[in-house]
């Protein structure tokens, strides 16, 4: 498959999912986002960490604010994305810490210091859809592949979302493209590969 083959089936894959997402009601979406939280919170890999990041969900996407409360709850060290020259990178939050919105509707911080993308144990990543093996079709800016590069080999990438977002066909991917080792949605815990 051609870089114009990959970008047209991704984006065909986005536009199918996103509309599978976008059906649920945002009342179902807060319900959904606390079985998520506690499905999450209960990996082994939770209990060792100490640097967690996450995102701050926009539109459509699970909420995330109810488990970046809770992992700031619990004590560890939340890291938020925020895209600098055009680049995604790690800062430090906490709650009441301020905020800005993106041009797309997600909020990211404004101050907090950066983490070097070697210090994150988890990362919980985004993404439109998710296939068993660990596949993500992301939004198509390639911001997280580039930042997951400079992770460590053992950092849980762990993504979140609903159900409809996991299909069983594989997805389209590149070379570049970054696989997660775990997806946690409302009804499974999807273990993707063997982490060695």
């Amino acid at each position: 498959m051609n870089s114009s083959q990959l970008k047209k089936a991704k984006r065909e894959v986005r536009r199918r999912v996103l509309a599978l997402r976008d059906r649920i009601p945002p009342a179902e979406r807060e319900r959904l986002a606390r079985l998520v939280t506690d499905r999450f919170l209960v990996l082994p890999e939770v209990g060792t960490a100490a640097t967690v990041m996450a995102f701050w969900s926009f539109g459509s996407e699970l909420p995330t604010a109810p488990l970046i409360s809770e992992l700031s709850r619990r004590g560890f060290s939340v890291a938020l994305p925020r895209v600098l020259d055009g680049e995604l990178e790690a800062r430090t939050w906490k709650p009441g810490d301020p905020m800005s919105e993106t041009s797309f509707g997600a909020l990211e911080p404004i101050d907090g210091e950066a983490v070097d993308p070697r210090d994150v144990d988890i990362v919980v990543t985004p993404g439109v859809a998710f296939d068993r093996a660990g596949g993500r079709v992301g939004y198509g800016g390639g911001y997280y592949d580039r930042f997951l590069a400079e992770a460590r080999d053992d950092t849980l990438l762990a993504a979140v979302g609903f159900s409809v977002q996991v299909l069983d066909e594989p997805l389209p991917g590149g070379r570049f493209d970054r696989r997660v080792d775990v997806i946690v949605t409302e009804s499974e815990t999807v273990r993707c590969r063997a982490r060695g």
